[in-house]
Parts: structure tokens; C-alpha cells; sequence
């Protein structure tokens, strides 16, 4: 493999790893499970706000997988310019192409740090309490297994591993609400089944209070 060849598989790497990102976390794509953590952000194929009691506004590191990947794809694109279409020294291209891989993932944590967050922007805890979440299945759950929910809080569709509490099935497609919320994983009901019960409960409410104006 020649130095051309090492810059061309740096840029496609990391040129693709951003198109997908962008796609899955910009325009709410589905794409397979893909998680990054740091102690303050989320990435699940984009950037998530942090999130906890008392935390104010999005700490982002700057080492992080998007800025990997630009630094991927400007580090190839320009070194492969430089070693196919000039007579520049290997060590002075090198160099230039460090330079440029380091600008590029620059240029993009700051877009993230300073436009897509605010650091004066405090986060309720209570915009993202996931007890009540309504949401849909997009693995159905097997019995005794685990599922996938698709739902969306403060403003993002985000996805996570379901389980029902009793352990039963329950199809793809299915409109469910979180009930329990432990270690990553969410507890749901059918939403079919919580408005069953409201009904019942409002029906036998009303039933006592007309019992209880019905004259003597």
C-alpha cells in the first residue's frame, strides 16, 4: 500500500462515518445500534445532550468519534491531494495534512460546542424522565426478551432497549408507554391496555357518583 492509497482509505473512512452520522442523527434515520459515551454527551449516530439533576447546558469533549471522523477525512483528503498532485516533500506533506486533519475536527467542535449548544441554557431533569414516555416498538419484544423503542423527548427521536413487565410479547408497531426505566432499558405496557383502564376507572367513578346523587 503507498502513501496515496493510506490517505485515500483514511478519507473514505471518515468521509462515510460522517455522512452517516449526519444522516442518522440530522434527518432521524434508523441506523444499526451505535453508541458512544462520554461522562457528559450521548452519541447514538449524533450528538445528545447531556442530561442529570442540576446539570446546566451541553459539556461536549473535543476528543470524541465526530470529530475523529473529520479529522479522518480532511487528514486523508488533503494528504492524498498533496502525494498525487504535488512534487512536495513526504515529510512536508505529512505535516500539511496533520494540520489540516487537526483544523477540520476544529472547525466542527466548535459548530458543536458553540452553535448546537448553549452554555447558558439550563436542562430540566424533568424533560427527560422517561416514566409516561409514549412510544412505538420497532423490535417487537419477544416473550421474555428484549425489544426496541423509537420515541422522542425534548425535541429528539431517540431509541432504547424495551422489556415488558410481565415478560410477555408484544408486536412491532405497538403504541406503548413506559412504566419503569433501570439501566438503559425501559418497562412498557401497551398503550391500549393503560387507556383500558382509565376508561374502567373513570366509568366506575362516575357510576359512584351518580349512586351517591341518586335520591333516597
Amino acid at each position: 500500500m503507498t502513501w496515496a492509497d493510506f490517505y485515500l482509505v483514511c478519507f473514505v473512512v471518515g468521509f462515510f462515518l460522517s455522512l452517516v452520522m449526519f444522516l442518522g442523527g440530522g434527518m432521524h434515520l434508523h441506523v444499526p445500534h451505535f453508541h458512544f459515551h462520554t461522562p457528559a454527551v450521548h452519541f447514538h449516530g449524533g450528538a445528545h445532550a447531556g442530561h442529570g439533576a442540576g446539570s446546566h447546558g451541553t459539556q461536549i469533549s473535543p476528543f470524541n468519534l465526530i470529530t475523529l471522523t473529520a479529522f479522518l477525512a480532511w487528514f486523508g483528503g488533503t494528504g492524498y491531494l498533496l502525494t498525487r498532485h504535488s512534487a512536495i516533500w513526504f515529510w512536508g506533506a505529512l505535516a500539511i495534512s496533520l494540520l489540516s486533519g487537526t483544523g477540520g475536527a476544529a472547525i466542527i467542535y466548535l459548530f458543536m460546542s458553540r452553535v448546537l449548544s448553549s452554555e447558558d441554557e439550563a436542562l430540566d431533569p424533568a424533560d427527560f424522565e422517561m416514566v409516561g414516555v409514549l412510544g412505538r416498538l420497532s423490535i417487537p419484544i419477544r416473550e421474555g426478551g428484549t425489544g426496541e423503542l423509537i420515541y422522542s423527548q425534548a425535541g429528539t427521536r431517540r431509541v432504547c432497549g424495551a422489556r415488558t413487565e410481565a415478560g410477555s410479547a408484544i408486536v412491532k408497531g405497538t403504541e406503548v408507554v413506559v412504566t419503569r426505566y433501570e439501566r438503559g432499558i425501559a418497562y412498557v405496557r401497551p398503550w391500549s391496555e393503560m387507556a383500558g383502564e382509565d376508561t374502567d376507572v373513570d366509568q366506575s367513578d362516575g357510576a359512584e357518583a351518580k349512586n351517591e346523587t341518586r335520591p333516597q
